[in-house]
């Protein structure tokens, strides 16, 4: 028993480091744009609406892949689901680099998204379905930082590219991706004995434990797609320029990595609700002082501040829908995939219906909407009646 028992963890140390290099690579990628937001407004022409759809195109990729890649995962496994990701996603981030034209940058982003859906979905089952569930808190929060880490770096590369070159920087970094393809390939891994139907989904959706715990994915979303488009923009006018970008996100996302860490001990040892709730009070802080930062470095160590608080959702929230998932039956393919259809429409909405929202009026309106909405949701989750029935 106890030699199973450590193969159970070699096999979960193993998996742990691979999905950690996978959502490393998929969240770099997807931030890099951030620092390069200024320079595609300036050499393209675009408006704020117009960097909010380059900027929205890659969650809405990922809204469409969302299901597909839960279904994959359910019936063919978890290890076909990450090779396909990990391949079309290096393409399209080598296509990147070379686009010219707003129209290939956007399709470039968006079929990359499709295939992070993919990668995600894949490599997040895998972790969590050789993963103790009394450790699954502190799993997801530790693969969770590594995404907040290529987050981290992805201002980084943007900043870079900006010096370097878009062409020589993605293209590199898109190639050396495919490293993970081999790495992938050559981890073991289990097919399902008895595919599932989607039907299944739609079932446990009916759950109100899994309609809160996506709700808990989708407004910090909402206020990561909002922020990603209107504080870099923000930061340009009052003169920080794509380096300077870079190394606030890249600030924000290394606090946030930590306390990733940290909210997954939290969330194993005193449930999903409580990380949630100081969450949801820090966002509200936060979003109400935005939009009156007038003072660039003002504004940088907002934004800094801005990436824990709204970060502090998303490990308790999938802690939640795991266990549920566990407790109906359903397979993890499919709770990954519903946590991707979570978080793509609220990147989406959030990137490019803030940033419309900001153009028509003022980038308060968006910010305040959203501390509205942590208000509300914050004031909900005080009532015991919803806190009894969510439990899992």
């Amino acid at each position: 028993m106890l030699l199973a028992d450590e193969d159970g963890l070699a096999a979960a140390r193993r998996v742990m480091l691979l999905t950690s290099a996978v959502v490393f690579f998929d969240t770099l990628f997807f931030a890099a744009l951030t620092p390069l937001l200024p320079h595609y407004v300036h050499t393209l022409g675009l408006s704020k609406a117009g960097a909010g759809v380059l900027s929205a195109a890659y969650p809405a990729g990922c809204l469409l892949g969302a299901i597909p890649s839960g279904v994959v995962a359910a019936r063919l496994g978890v290890k076909p689901t990450v090779l396909a990701g990990l391949s079309v996603v290096a393409v399209c981030t080598v296509l990147f680099g070379l686009a010219d034209h707003l129209w290939e940058l956007d399709a470039a982003r968006f079929f990359q998204g499709i295939a992070s859906a993919f990668s995600w979905t894949g490599a997040l089952a895998w972790l969590v379905a050789v993963s103790p569930a009394g450790r699954r808190g502190v799993l997801i929060g530790r693969a969770f930082a590594t995404a907040v880490a290529g987050a981290l770096f992805g201002p980084a590369l943007g900043g870079a590219a900006s010096l370097t070159g878009v062409r020589w920087a993605f293209g590199a970094i898109g190639i050396a991706s495919l490293g993970l393809v081999a790495w992938a390939a050559l981890t073991p891994s289990s097919k399902p004995e008895e595919p599932q139907g989607i039907g299944l989904v739609a079932r446990a959706v009916a759950d109100r434990r899994i309609v809160i715990g996506l709700w808990f994915v989708l407004l910090p979303s909402l206020l990561f797609g909002t922020i990603s488009v209107l504080g870099p923009l923000r930061l340009s006018t009052l003169g920080f320029g794509a380096l300077a970008i870079g190394a606030t996100f890249l600030c924000s996302a290394a606090l946030e990595a930590v306390a990733n860490v940290v909210v997954g001990r939290a969330t194993d040892r005193l449930g999903p609700f409580r990380p949630v709730r100081a969450g949801l009070l820090a966002a509200v802080v936060v979003a109400v002082v935005l939009p009156w930062s007038h003072e660039r470095f003002l504004l940088a160590g907002v934004i800094v501040c801005a990436g824990v608080a709204f970060g502090m959702f998303f490990t308790p929230a999938m802690a939640l829908l795991t266990h549920v998932s566990e407790e109906r039956g359903l397979d993890y393919g499919y709770t990954f995939a519903l946590i991707s259809l979570a978080w793509a429409p609220g990147q989406t909405i959030g990137a490019a219906g803030g940033a419309a929202l900001a153009h028509a009026t003022s980038d308060a309106v968006p910010y305040l909407a959203l501390a509205v909405a942590c208000g509300l949701t914050f004031a909900g989750l005080t009532l015991p009646r919803l806190r009894r029935g969510a439990a899992p």
